[in-house]
């Protein structure tokens, strides 16, 4: 049996007992009475003692009432039947001495105590009442009247301390806001004098202000007198100069006059000088005709228009005949002699693999690049775009490739243009690249252009 003296009804879930049993508490043999219910704390003890002696009786000796709920665990029955043990217990004397006999053996020294009379002063008082509920000693109603004045006066006493700490709680809230309320008037007075102060300076710098915007409004009406007076000056001086300008227009004219009087007087005398030239120009040219009969030299010389034209003819038959898409092309521009083959790095590269890093890249094209330079013995430059690095990229020179990086500022598509229009006329000159921009740019400049898919193609078929 539980023998917890700080169990309650509320916090052990245990229902009140019948409103039978709270009005009419029950009389021993002996016609005691309780004048009022029990106290809460007791009903619960009372309710708990009788579900741990329920799990323990034989079902033959169990209520009818409370054999439902006999099995249930002891806590449970309490929960669930507790208002049923209480009227059990109130009612069936038979149930009640069974209970009370457990009591017996669990607190002997209390029972004693109780039939006796006497009360042990360090006994829980609600184990008391409800042992004398149970046992029904002579006098057991004055004994539970007792313990419900206790556990009033503890109740009234836990109130009173409870106001007590609420009051104090409040006292200090009530110091705290005070203080809070103290702290806040002063920032509030501190902040209207910094206002104050500033009202106060705001009111001086108007005060300056307006002083200023006085003095400028004068100002401002001073300067437009004085433009209105340079108005009139200029006014007056426009004038001045309109007539100035009409009599420089007629000394102009003079002038032109005068001019044109003189142009005529040396076109007069040019004419004699040209007669006299043209006898003088006959004279020489009748030589020469002398001359050339004497030395025998031939009747005719090629003229400068002629040797622009055969330049020109020569560079037509060295590097055209075939469309940019044969495949053959680039065989023949490397048969044509002192041919001199520019190479876009990167275009060639990004076309064929252009998912390598560039370092590989540009390390897999020379390699190719020297390579065909072996075979052919043609000269070969290879052009990377090196404007947006600090330094070119270290790549391991070889013996017959050229390899260049644009400067800083500069791409690798106006080097290469560069490049062509540094070569002298009449040098074939072919450039691998399939950027529109510089084929136009190279084609302009009198050089041959090469896609580079073609020139791949080339390199992976004699690789």
């Amino acid at each position: 049996m539980s023998a917890r003296p700080e169990a309650g009804g509320d916090s052990d879930g245990t229902g009140p007992l019948d409103e039978s049993v709270d009005a009419t508490p029950g009389a021993d043999s002996d016609g005691e009475r309780l004048r009022r219910p029990l106290p809460e704390p007791v009903r619960a003890r009372v309710v708990e003692y009788g579900s741990d002696v329920l799990g323990g009786m034989r079902a033959s000796e169990l209520p009818p009432v409370l054999r439902r709920v006999a099995k249930f665990e002891p806590r449970r029955r309490a929960r669930l039947a507790g208002p049923q043990i209480a009227a059990q217990l109130e009612n069936d004397e038979g149930f009640r001495d069974t209970v009370g006999a457990r009591v017996e053996q669990v607190w002997p020294e209390l029972a004693e105590g109780l039939r006796s009379g006497v009360v042990p002063p360090a006994a829980d008082p609600v184990a008391v009442a409800a042992c004398a509920y149970l046992l029904r000693p002579k006098g057991w109603p004055e004994i539970i009247e007792d313990v419900h004045q206790e556990l009033e006066r503890l109740a009234s006493a836990k109130e009173v301390d409870e106001a007590a700490e609420a009051l104090d709680s409040v006292r200090r809230q009530l110091d705290e806001a005070r203080s809070e309320h103290q702290s806040e008037l002063d920032r509030l007075r501190s902040q209207l004098k910094e206002q104050r102060a500033e009202i106060t300076e705001l009111r001086r710098k108007v005060h300056t202000e307006r002083q200023r915007a006085k003095g400028a409004t004068a100002e401002a009406s001073r300067v437009l007198a004085e433009t209105a007076d340079r108005a009139s000056e200029s006014a007056t001086q426009v004038s001045s100069l309109e007539s100035e300008n009409r009599r420089l227009r007629s000394r102009l004219a003079a002038v032109e006059a005068q001019v044109e009087n003189a142009r005529r007087a040396v076109r007069a005398g040019r004419n004699a000088d040209e007669a006299r030239l043209r006898v003088l120009l006959d004279v020489l040219v009748d030589s020469a005709h002398g001359l050339r009969r004497e030395l025998a030299l031939p009747a005719a010389l090629d003229s400068p228009a002629d040797l622009v034209a055969e330049t020109e003819q020569q560079r037509r038959v060295s590097l055209g005949g075939l469309p940019d898409d044969d495949p053959g092309l680039l065989e023949h521009l490397l048969t044509v002699p002192r041919v001199h083959l520019l190479v876009d790095g990167y275009n060639v590269t990004k076309t064929g693999y252009g998912t390598l890093p560039l370092a590989d890249q540009r390390t897999r094209l020379m390699a190719s690049l020297e390579g065909l330079a072996s075979r052919t013995k043609a000269e070969i430059t290879c052009v990377f775009d090196g404007a947006d690095i600090d330094a070119p990229p270290v790549v391991a020179p070889t013996r017959r490739v050229r390899l260049l990086f644009s400067a800083p500022g500069e791409t690798a598509d106006e080097l290469i243009v560069r490049l062509v229009r540094a070569e002298p006329p009449g040098r074939p000159i072919a450039v691998v690249t399939s950027d529109r921009e510089i084929v136009t740019a190279v084609r302009r400049a009198g050089a041959r252009a090469v896609p580079s898919a073609i020139f791949l193609r080339r390199l992976e078929t004699h690789g």
